[in-house]
This record gives structure tokens, C-alpha cells and sequence, in this order.
């Protein structure tokens, strides 16, 4: 069975920094692409950030310069570097993957809450 579990969601003054994680443990062979979505209270999931097996990566506007998505793929694990946080970035983040069959794993979700 295969789990995605992430880490690094907390509580995080606006400006600052932080990094998730999420490694895909289990049977999982041949990820392709990676990506976070994150969801705000009352809204829709929406891709934040996405990773092909070949480096290629894609951010959305908002995120873009201050986000930086990244992948170990040797340890099924993808990164997400944020920095310059503001409080809209607060939601749950979530990691998703897929392998070459095109099924898709997701990972339970982080908070984040960007706050003073």
C-alpha cells in the first residue's frame, strides 16, 4: 500500500520561511510527476507548484519567486521551499504523485498558517 507523508506544516510569522516534505512510502514504482496543492477555508484545492520526472517545473502566479518545488527522486520525495510568506498563503497543503500508469497518490495535508 502505498502512503504519502508530509512534513513541515506550523504556524509561521508573515515574511518567514519554510519547507514541506513528502516522501512516498509503499509499492510505488516509476513516479512521474510531483506537485503541492494547497486549500484555503471555503475555497478550492488549487495546484500551488508541480515537478516533471525530467526537472521541468510550473508554478502558480501567485506563488511564483517565492516558492520553489524540488524532488529527490532516488528517496520518492518532493520538497517545497517557501519563503517571503504572506497570511493568504495559509491553507492545507497537500502533495500529490503519479506514477507512469497515471494513478495518483495523495498525500493527508499540512497547515500552514502564516500569522503574527
Amino acid at each position: 500500500q502505498v502512503q504519502l507523508v508530509e512534513f513541515g506544516g506550523c504556524l509561521v510569522q508573515p515574511g518567514g520561511s519554510l519547507e514541506l516534505s513528502c516522501t512516498a512510502t509503499g509499492s510505488i514504482f516509476s513516479i512521474t510527476n510531483m506537485g503541492w496543492y494547497r486549500q484555503a477555508p471555503g475555497k478550492q484545492r488549487t495546484l500551488s507548484a508541480g515537478i516533471t520526472d525530467g526537472g521541468s517545473t510550473y508554478y502558480e502566479v501567485s506563488v511564483k519567486g517565492r516558492f520553489t518545488i524540488s524532488r529527490d527522486s532516488a528517496k520518492n520525495t518532493v520538497y517545497l521551499q517557501m519563503s517571503s510568506l504572506k497570511p493568504e498563503d495559509t491553507a492545507v497543503y497537500y502533495c500529490v504523485m503519479y506514477d507512469s500508469d497515471r494513478r495518483e497518490y495523495w498525500g493527508q495535508g499540512t497547515q500552514v498558517t502564516v500569522s503574527s
